[in-house]
Formats: structure tokens, sequence, C-alpha cells
């Protein structure tokens, strides 16, 4: 059973106080203008691009082994670029909270809207196909804006307390929060014709993950979409975001997959990967590189990440 919720309101004991303090302080910098919000945001990627040597170290070996042809100086650069990325995240995390949808509007492009309008005719639900770029908290609530409304999945954070912060501030987009474990209320969702947003792309160790290569590097990786499209009878749309240099946002649904799901649940996945990467080509300092990506693998694989001392 899923365990009840505690309102947010209740998480008052000293121990929450400094993430209470650096809440009070976002929602300050969400008050500036979003260019100025924005370069704060970098700042502090600056910061902690600087003082967190061991997330520094996962970025850089992810992206050595994603970009081989890169020397080691753009390597860095693209590192430090992620960084940046990473500190206005925060900042969007607090907007996707606290902005006016009038706001947003006027700082974001949404391209292929004819695609899900064409899915939602047909009267079966529809998997909005994502993957974990820096840009997913302010995208969710973009997208909210001009679709019908849809449930979101979330993955359980250790602290109950985060775990709530995280939903609380996605259900201002969203519906339903579904936890990624919970394929039976995902398809439930998806065969009463509703929307379900999805991100599949990060390391999955558990059954119904499979070895699938990512930009040519084995990785655990989970072949859901395919139960759930099948189960669900649903209709497969890609959803990627992109932040622009001048600030604004440009989020675009690709054309659906067609003849989807196949009978190679492998080979469903990699059709899923190769959308991606084209898309974290674009924008590859956007793209999460500060998650494991290549763990767990099994035996006779190396360690990526037992040797990060000289990426530090």
């Amino acid at each position: 059973m899923t365990a009840e919720r505690k309102p947010l309101s209740s998480y008052w004991s000293p121990k929450y106080w400094p993430t209470w303090i650096g809440m009070g302080l976002l929602r300050l910098l969400c008050l500036l203008p979003h260019r100025t919000a924005l370069l704060i945001g970098r700042g502090i990627g600056r910061l902690a691009h600087r003082l967190g040597g061991s997330r520094r170290a996962i970025v850089r070996r992810n992206i050595e082994l994603c970009f081989p042809g890169l020397t080691l100086v753009e390597r860095d650069a693209l590192a430090f670029e992620h960084f940046k990325a990473l500190g206005m995240t925060l900042i969007e995390m607090g907007l996707g909270r606290w902005a006016s949808d009038k706001s947003l509007a006027s700082i974001t492009t949404l391209k292929g809207l004819e695609h899900l309008h064409a899915a939602i005719e047909k009267g079966q639900g529809v998997i909005l196909l994502a993957a974990h770029f820096t840009t997913i908290e302010i995208s969710g609530r973009v997208l909210a804006t001009q679709i019908p409304p849809f449930d979101s999945v979330y993955r359980k954070n250790r602290s109950n307390f985060l775990t709530e912060l995280q939903r609380s501030g996605r259900e201002r987009s969203v519906a339903n929060t579904i936890e990624k474990r919970d394929i039976k209320k995902m398809v439930r969702s998806l065969r009463a014709g509703r929307l379900v947003w999805y991100a599949p792309d990060q390391s999955y160790s558990r059954k119904g993950a499979e070895l699938v290569p990512f930009f040519g590097v084995p990785t655990m990786h989970t072949t859901a979409t395919s139960t759930l499209a099948r189960l669900g009878n649903a209709v497969v749309i890609p959803f990627f975001p992109r932040r622009l240099k001048n600030g604004t946002y440009e989020m675009t649904l690709l054309p659906p997959f067609d003849n989807f799901p196949s009978d190679d649940a492998v080979a469903d996945t990699m059709r899923y990967i190769e959308v991606l990467e084209a898309h974290i080509r674009i924008c590859p300092e956007q793209y999460f590189w500060i998650h494991r990506k290549f763990k767990d693998l099994p035996d006779g694989y190396p360690n990526y990440y037992s040797d990060l001392d000289a990426l530090k």
C-alpha cells in the first residue's frame, strides 16, 4: 500500500529549517526578472562546480563515455556548462511552483501540439515520453497550460520531506502524481484515456531492465514503456524541452511512434534512446549528467565510477 502522505505543514522540526530557509530564499529569487534570476542560478551552478568534487567527477566521467571525440578541454567545458544549467534548474523549480501561467507563456514556445491533439481525438491514453533534462520542473508547468490535465510519474526520495516538496511542486502542473514503481496505476490512467508524463531514462537494476546502449555504452535501462503502451492501449509521443541562450524555452512534442509497441521490447527502447540522443546532441549541457547513468551493470562489465578521484 502507498504510505499516507503528510502535509508540508507537518515538517517543522529544526532539522527541516535549513530547507525551509532555502525555499524562502528561492521564493524571493523568483520575484526577480526572469533573466536576472537565471543569472543568479548560473552563479549557484558555478559555485557547485567549484565545491562539488565528487559530483563533478561523475559528470566528467559520463561526458567522457558519451562524447569520446571531445578533447579533455572540451569535456571539462561541457561539464562546467552543465553545472550552470543545474543552477538554473533550481530557479526553474521555484518558477514551476510559484510563477503565473501568463509569465511562463510569455517565455515559452511549444511545438508539435497537433500530434497530441490527433492522439487525443482517437480516445486513447497518451504516454508523454520525456527524459531528465535540467528544464524538467518548469516544462511540466508550461505543458499544463496548453493541454488537458495529465498525470506525472515521480521518483521517491529517501527523505519523505523532499519527496513531498517535489510532489507538491509538480501538483501545481499535474492532476495526479504516480510513484514510478506503480505500474498498475499508470495503466489505469492510460486505459481511462488520460495522459501520463513518463521519463524512463535513468539507470534501472530491477526486473524488467535490459542492457541497452546509450551513446554506444551499455547501460541498464527499463523496457517498461513497451509494457505500459501495450497494457494501457496508449499512444507514445516523445516530449523534450530546451532552454535557449536568451533565457526562453522551446518545448517540442514529436510525432507519435508508429507500430509501437512491437514484439521486441529492447528494440522499442532503442527507438526512445535514439530520439533522446538526438535531442541531447542539440543541448548536451542540459541533460542530467550528474546521475550515475552507467551503474548497476552485470558482472563482467566495468565499474565506471570506481576510479573518479583523478576527475575531481
